[in-house]
Parts: C-alpha cells; structure tokens; sequence
C-alpha cells in the first residue's frame, strides 16, 4: 500500500489525489498503525519506517473522510497531526484538502514590522457570532479604524464549547467551535483583500490537560527534564528530540504555507527549553520565513516573560530571529500610573516619567538590574535594536482578565490619564497593540474562562484564585465572591464585545482613529524616531518626548502630563525650544471637544509653558507672524 508521496508535511494525512490519501506518523515504540475509518470502510495498515515512523496511502480515503490511528491493535486515537477535528479532539480526524481553497491573494506581500498597528483579538469574543466569518465582517471596520495587522489568539483544537486557546491539543487543527479550516481561509483571504495582515498565536511551549493523545503516540513528545506552569514541557533537547523538533518547525511552516497567515505570535517562549544548537525558537524562525517564500515577508512576535532581547536578534548574530517582543514592563509601568496600584508583579514599577521616557527610547525598562518580586535579576539589554521591536500595550487578553473582575483601564484610571496614556502609546516608536474594544471602551470585561469536565474545572477554579492571590487585596475572604467561574458559559458570554458600543462611546473611537492617522500620516511621527528622538521630565507627572526631524525644522513634540495643570515657569529645558524662527502650535489635544474634552489653549506663551492636566498634546513647529515673547 506505500506509495512514494511528494508531502508537504513530514507528518499527517494529505491527499494525493481525487480518491486517495497518504497517512504518516511518528510512533517509535509501536509495532503497528492502522488507518480506521468511520465509514467502516477497509483499514489501511501503514509500514513502518526508519526512525520510528509509519506510513502509506489509502486509495479510498479521499478528503472530508473521517479516521483514527489504531496502536498495536487495541485503542484509535486522533491524528496527532490532524488538520481538523470535527467533533472536538476527542473525535475521528478529517482529512482536509489543503489545496482546493481558492485563493485571490496572490499579489499579497505580507507585512513587515515597521508602521504596523496591532490589534489582539479572541475568535470567540470579538462578535457575538463567534466564528470566523462573523470575524470576517468586520474587518473593514478594523482597517477604517487604522489597524494593519491582526493577531488572533490560539485557535488550535482544545475541548470544550469555549476557552481562550491556550491549553490546545491539536497544533495542526483550528478548532471547530470556530468554523471549518477553509472558514480560518476565508478569513485570512478577505483581511488581505482590504489590506490587512493576519498574524496567529501560537502555543509551542506544553500541551493541554485534556483530549492530548500524542503521548499514546510516543512518551518522547513531552519531557520531565523541564518544568512549566502548565505541565510537562515539549521535549526539544532529550532523547528522541529529533522527530519532536520537526512535528513544531513543520506546524509553524503549515500556517504560513496553508493558511497564508502573515507571522506567528509565540506564547511564553520562556518556557520552550532547549539547550541545543541551534536553538528551535530559531528554527521555527527559518522555517516559517521558508514557508512564505522570498516575495512575502511575515512577522515573528514572542512573549518572554524574562525579556532576552536574544530572541530578536539576527540568528547569524546569536540569536533566534524572530522581529519583535512584546513589552511588559511597558504596562506594568502605565498600569500603576493609571491606578496607582503597584502590588504583586507591579511591584518594581511607579509609574513616573522617567519611565515611560526610558520606555519610549530604550524600550524594556529592566536591561539587567535586579528585580525584587522575582528575586534575581531582569532583562537584557536593547541596544542596537530597532524600536519597532518593542510591541507596547495597555491592555491584553492576560492583563485585563488578570485585574480579577476582568475590567478595562477605563474603569480603573480617570478619563483624562487614560486618554493621554493612549497617546503616548499610540504615537511612541515602539509598535503598538490595542486589545479587541479598547479602541471604543469596551464596557464588556474580558474574564477568564476555559470549559473542561467537572473534575479538571474545579482544579482550574483553585488554580485561578490561587494565582490571584498574588495581589494582597485579592487574597482577602470576602473577595471571593468577585471570581467569575471560568467553567460557567455565562462568563464567556460576558466577555463579548457589544460593537454597538462604536457609537455609543464614540468620542473614545474618534480618539483612537485619528491617533492612529496621526501616526500613520504625520510625515515625523511616522518615522518612528528613526531620524532619532528625545525627550525630558518636566514634573514628577508630566514628561515630554521630541521626534526629530531632518535638520531639526520640523521636529514634533508630544507633552505627556498624567497629574494636575503644570505651570513650568522658569522652563530651563533645551527640548522645548522650537527650531528657529518657529513657534510650537498644537496639532492634536487629548482634550479636543471631539474627544469631549474641554479645548486646549496654547502651551507656550508670555507666562512661559502651561500643560494642562491629564492631558497629552502634539505641537509642530510653525514659523512666526507675530511677536510671541
């Protein structure tokens, strides 16, 4: 039954033709694979290979058949592989014709990192719908709102009616709760049609608890070497590793190639261990980078928690190549601004000036020093990269869930602060990222929930309070009842956006859309400081930042001030001087009646600066017509 295959997968089933499939598998401790099919049609034996692999081509099993792996005769087990579980991962596998969605992209040149806006979205939340094609609506609204790439949150097949995605157990596999593979395509077809990127979070670093079957496959697949917070980790350096590396190199390829997805985001890449070399982190890098071929660029995001800048530096410099990291300190810092609450892991943080100036050129606040709520020491060092490379927030999916009650910065800060904390985050060079309703102040929460059978949903509730317990206040007895059931429906319906809520709050969304054309349009802002950038402390709540022009005769200035009207007279700072011949005029205000603020009388005048309060403003250089001293 072999049939020499040209495979794009080393793993899986593909179809070879209109009536036929090729199936292959690792499992090196297995004397026997079978093909069982739910039609009960003949079983398709496959023939073991060298390296522990089993493979060979079923003519009758042509795409939408449904199967299993049968082991040594006994039990059938899922596809490790599966490109898509129709009933859930506990269910028969599909086989799926990768080839037959019609693509209209083919002019599509993927997104590079530089002028990129992100926009964090959960599949399940971000309509009502929950589905891909419901996604799909609304993606001119996204593009309108001045978004270019979206990053949506894991939709590898997990268990249950809901979940944020994070505890997958099928990589290959976009979960059905969301639609069909060629509905993620639909999607990702569309978003490049109305020219948006498309980005996928992906989680490399353990399995899921529950309908994880690659274990019967082989014990290779994990190891007990490492230790994670979730589990036993993916085994990418011990015995057997070989096979392990390729099944996750291949998958992040799969969704480039497949999908057409334009980069990936990688999930606490803290706790993806390898101490080989090269390390995998940069071999999924080149292979993901293979898979869209040299006319496509693509984006490749981590999270790390520890912050090791060695993860965007050139693989032939050391590091693993991927183009940018995501920058908590960043929002622990404006957090404790907002709220001026600096417990648990915003203990090192006080949300000050010199901060957010320090964020603003040199991206992570900690580069090395030592950090007291971890202990030891945080960080690497910044320097020599790109600016851009610091993916910068106020909201996501793990901080807005983590405040407990699941509330948006709008319902801890005061409008005002927020409002200049958007700006500063919006305009700085950094890349930025809204999470899904921030842009319109989304009154829907964002809570944590993940629906499991009885006995794991309970060890998941304790596990939830425990880890907020972290924070002082949330330890307290009668705090306990504020905790949403992560297993209760009624939790994930809460958590989904009301777009009725654009007009609603529509003077937050109109905030939010010229921001983003300011920083799309303005011809210095847009630079993001690569012609360089400044900027100075002015109080012990107000800072400013100055973009560099050429020549220095069109520099912009952006004043920050998150505490009470400042009057800076005497105003011996160099960087609020305008270029000659020039005085500094507002371009935009925080506190623009668009906005429903109250107006913003000049900055720099005969009594010297006023900067009002709670307040951010953008001034641009104008030539003199009148005396102004």
């Amino acid at each position: 039954m072999s049939l020499s295959v040209a495979r794009r997968i080393s793993v899986g089933a593909e179809t070879g033709d209109e009536t036929g499939t090729h199936f292959r598998v690792w499992a090196p401790q297995r004397k026997s694979v079978v093909v069982v099919f739910e039609n009960e049609s003949t079983p398709a034996p496959l023939e073991a290979e060298p390296g522990g692999y089993f493979s060979g081509f079923a003519q009758h099993a042509a795409a939408g058949t449904s199967y299993k792996l049968q082991l040594d005769g006994g039990e059938a087990y899922p596809d490790p592989a599966s490109r898509f579980q129709p009933q859930g991962p506990h269910g028969w596998s599909q086989v799926i014709d990768a080839e037959k969605f019609a693509w209209t992209d083919a002019g599509w040149a993927g997104a590079r990192l530089k002028g990129q806006v992100i926009y964090e979205l959960h599949l399940g939340t971000f309509t009502r719908e929950g589905t891909w094609a419901a996604a799909a609506a609304k993606l001119e609204y996204l593009r309108d709102t001045g978004i270019t790439v979206i990053e949506v949150m894991p939709v590898a097949d997990f268990p249950g009616r809901f979940g944020w995605g994070y505890d997958g157990v099928q990589p290959y596999a976009p979960a059905k709760i969301y639609g069909a593979p060629d509905d993620m395509r639909s999607f990702v077809n569309r978003a490049h049609s109305v020219g948006l990127a498309v980005i996928l979070d992906v989680v490399y670093n353990h399995f899921g608890p529950d309908g994880n079957y690659v274990t019967k496959f082989s014990p290779f697949y994990v190891t007990d070497k490492y230790k994670t917070d979730w589990g036993q980790a993916i085994n990418f350096d011990a015995e057997h590793s070989g096979p392990v590396r390729e099944f996750f190199r291949e998958n992040a390829a799969y969704w480039i190639r497949e999908f057409h997805l334009d980069g990936l985001r990688l999930d606490a890449t803290q706790d993806i261990h390898d101490e080989s070399n090269p390390h995998i982190l940069a071999e999924i890098s080149e292979a993901a980078r293979g898979a869209a071929g040299k006319q496509k660029a693509i984006l490749l995001i981590g999270e790390n928690e520890p912050q090791d800048t060695r993860l965007i530096r050139p693989i032939d410099e050391g590091g693993y190549g991927l183009d940018a990291l995501w920058n908590d300190d960043y929002h622990h810092s404006a957090t404790v601004a907002l709220t001026g609450k600096a417990d648990a892991y915003y203990t090192d943080y006080r949300g000050t000036p010199q901060e957010f100036l320090s964020a603003v050129k040199y991206g992570y606040l900690y580069q090395g020093q030592w950090y007291r709520w971890q202990k030891k020491r945080r960080g690497s060092s910044t320097l020599g990269l790109p600016r851009a490379a610091m993916v910068t927030f106020i909201q996501n999916h793990d901080q807005v869930a983590n405040s407990a009650r699941g509330q948006r910065i709008q319902e801890h800060g005061a409008a005002g602060t927020v409002k200049a904390m958007t700006a500063l985050t919006l305009l700085a060079p950094g890349t930025p990222m809204l999470f899904q309703g921030q842009e319109f102040a989304a009154s829907a929460p964002f809570l944590f929930f993940a629906d499991h059978k009885p006995e794991l949903a309970e060890k998941i509730r304790e596990g939830r309070v425990e880890f907020l317990e972290q924070w002082r206040s949330l330890r307290l007895p009668e705090m306990r009842k504020c905790f949403e059931d992560p297993a209760a429906a009624s939790t994930f319906e809460r958590s989904k956006l009301d777009h009725a809520e654009v007009q609603k709050h529509a003077e937050m969304y109109a905030l939010h859309c010229d921001l983003l054309r300011l920083r799309r349009e303005d011809p210095v802002i847009s630079r993001q400081g690569e012609d360089g950038i400044d900027g100075a402390v002015l109080s012990d709540s107000c800072l400013m930042v100055r973009f560099f022009s050429p020549n220095f005769r069109n520099d912009r200035l952006l004043v920050v001030n998150l505490g009470v009207e400042l009057h800076l007279d005497p105003a011996p700072e160099p960087l609020l001087g305008p270029p000659a011949n020039s005085e500094w005029v507002s371009l935009w205000s925080s506190e623009d009646p668009a906005y429903g603020g109250c107006g913003t009388a000049p900055l720099d005048g005969k009594t010297n600066w006023r900067i009002p309060g709670q307040a951010a403003v953008v001034l641009y250089p104008a030539l003199v017509t009148s005396e102004n001293g």
